[in-house]
């Protein structure tokens, strides 16, 4: 394996807290490696020390002679009074600089300008650059290249970013949280073009089905040391526990020998005078092992939320619009009890302006919310709070409230209410400019919480926070006694948390899906397939010159295969036809997801079966 990227022995600590220690990872050419940690514990720090961004407190990064390397930061830093093309082609190139005068000449119709200059580009042979770069900000859905950077929303800067690094086409890629901000298409879109590129990538990132589908190799930061796992991110969850298994192991092996050694040591100095040396040195060696424990804390997120009626709310002909462009379009809905709602689309069609209408921070163009009484909102919106970054956690939390009660039995302290965040006592005493954004967005989330709401609207909400938070999270919402709102891009936390979609398909069309993020995604495809078999069937067809037709005859074995499929496609159909029924009758459905699972697996059954009963009809 040829190495692009060694790191021997880096340790980093802030104070008294230590990030990691002694990481050593060696980095080969082709590998696409995912970096998995806790919020807090340096995944982002780590990647800043490899991009030569910030110094590590000992050990060395050696980048192989003649590797070029591209980082896209967490946070993407471009002079905002840049246009998007500037952002691309300002890199002092010849290249860039005959290029940019080529936009110039389109954005003006200067066709003489053009017929000059297509004589450099065909001499510089830069048009499939070109294309290249079109393809890239097209799919990325960047079209307006005249647009100043300092005009983008967080998204769209995050677009610009990711584009720009891409196309340098770097021989070593780094990224951190490629997928922030990105709408499903596009994630979608970069996982596949990740996955066949030849750069070796090096990424931190939440999404698990981004890490499943493009990484090979795992690196995890765990108890301030690293651990590779070589496979994707399902391989590494089995290896890891079965690591955790082996250490649980150790120490128990560890603790029971101990009582026997401490036993020894005990005894009068007399007794042991003669004893070997080595064995008092290996009693301290393995009293350091029994006494070593896991870092397993996690989030306990055991918070009640208090009552919710029948009532919840109902939406009667809401209308918003901003100038040309419809949102909602005369919108009806009776929202129930206990419901799991997941939004998609792509950006800008309005998902975060339902949410705000709904909860009353955007005013109506016409139509009205009917919210019941018991009902209490929890909202965790994309763009977070503002903490005043010079307070304490502990005192941030306690303007909101010193005691948390849930009930006459449950009941918190500000303190312990923090501890259930993993928020330990030392930590409550940081001053929140300290913290990690993972970490600001876990407070954000406590505070929400601690409010008691039994409608939780989550907008956005796995943006930094870690893996493992996500997972209890997501169990946390699977037993929530309240009604919850989920948008997310979060392919893999949709599919875990909600029953049923809102797609916001754009100018005001709101289709609703029963069923998870997978399943739409599913439906989808098959909607595809069908609309490409009705444009083939809708071309006109060549005509072509008869020929002598060979008769071939089924086998016996075909014959059979031939009477069975007529059989199970009858059934199969009809199956289908009875839950598309059940789907458009407006009746509660239990276990709706697996209904649902169920009808696209029927979906995909019957066209395999169609297809080999069309093959074989053609010798009947």
């Amino acid at each position: 394996m040829n190495t692009v990227l060694q790191l021997d022995g880096i340790s980093k600590s802030y104070g008294d807290r230590m990030l990691f220690s002694d990481v050593s990872i060696g980095i080969g050419e082709g590998e696409k490696i995912g970096l998995i940690a806790k919020n807090g514990t340096g995944k982002s720090t780590l990647m800043k020390i490899i991009a030569g961004e910030e110094p590590a407190d000992s050990g060395t990064v050696i980048l192989r002679n003649g590797i070029r390397m591209g980082y896209l930061e967490q946070l993407p830093k471009i002079d905002p009074n840049i246009t998007v093309i500037d952002a691309f082609l300002d890199d002092g190139s010849e290249r860039a600089a005959v290029i940019k005068e080529y936009e110039r000449a389109i954005l003006s119709n200067d066709a003489e300008a053009m017929t000059s200059l297509t004589t450099k580009i065909d001499s510089l042979d830069l048009w499939n650059y070109e294309n290249n770069f079109k393809q890239v900000l097209s799919r990325l859905n960047i079209r307006n290249y005249e647009q100043r950077i300092g005009e983008l929303s967080g998204g769209q800067l995050k677009r610009v970013a990711l584009a720009k690094v891409i196309l340098d086409n770097p021989d070593l890629l780094l990224l951190d949280e490629p997928t922030n901000h990105l709408d499903v298409d596009v994630i979608e879109w970069l996982e596949e073009y990740l996955s066949r590129s030849r750069m070796t990538l090096f990424m931190v990132t939440h999404d698990r089905y981004f890490l499943d589908r493009v990484c090979n190799k795992i690196v995890e930061i765990d108890n301030c040391s690293t651990y590779e796992y070589n496979g994707n991110y399902s391989y590494y969850l089995d290896k890891r526990q079965e690591r955790i298994d082996a250490e649980s192991a150790e120490v128990d092996k560890a603790r029971n020998l101990l009582r026997t050694e401490l036993e020894w040591m005990r005894r009068q100095p007399q007794a042991r005078g003669g004893k070997a040396r080595y064995r008092i040195n290996a009693f301290y060696e393995l009293e350091k092992k029994a006494q070593s424990t896991r870092d397993e804390r996690d989030i306990e997120l055991d918070v009640k939320s208090s009552y919710i009626g029948s009532k919840i709310f109902v939406a009667h002909d809401v209308c918003k619009r901003y100038g040309n462009k419809v949102i909602l379009d005369k919108f009806n809905y009776t929202f129930a009890r206990y419901e799991k709602l997941g939004i998609v689309g792509n950006n800008g069609v309005g998902k975060s302006t339902f949410i705000k209408c709904l909860l009353g921070e955007e005013p109506l163009d016409s139509g009205s919310f009917e919210v019941g009484e018991t009902v209490r909102f929890g909202y965790y919106s994309q763009d977070g709070i503002k903490f005043d970054e010079n307070k304490k956690v502990i005192d941030a939390v306690r303007e909101i409230a010193e005691y948390v009660r849930f009930d006459e039995k449950t009941s918190y302290t500000a303190s312990q209410f923090l501890q259930l965040f993993l928020f330990p006592p030392a930590d409550q005493q940081k001053y929140i400019f300290k913290l990690s954004g993972g970490e600001k967005r876990r407070l954000y989330l406590a505070t929400v919480l601690m409010r008691k709401p039994n409608f939780l609207i989550l907008d956005e909400p796995t943006n930094d926070l870690d893996i493992r938070t996500l997972e209890v999270l997501e169990h946390y919402l699977a037993s929530f006694k309240g009604c919850v709102i989920v948008v997310s891009h979060d392919r893999f936390f949709m599919d875990r948390t909600v029953d049923h979609l809102f797609v916001f398909e754009g100018n005001g069309v709101i289709r609703d899906f029963p069923g998870n993020y997978s399943s739409y995604r599913d439906a989808k495809d098959e909607e595809n397939r069908i609309e490409a078999r009705k444009e083939i069937a809708a071309k006109p067809k060549e005509p072509v010159q008869p020929r002598q037709r060979q008769s071939v005859k089924m086998t016996f074995k075909e014959r059979k295969e031939f009477e069975m499929l007529e059989k199970e496609i009858a059934e199969l159909t009809e199956e289908k036809n009875a839950l598309a029924e059940l789907f458009n009758s407006g009746d509660v459905i239990d276990d709706i997801a697996v209904k649902s699972n169920r009808y696209n697996e029927l979906c995909t059954l019957l066209d395999e079966k169609e297809m080999r009963w069309l093959e074989l009809s053609e010798k009947e």
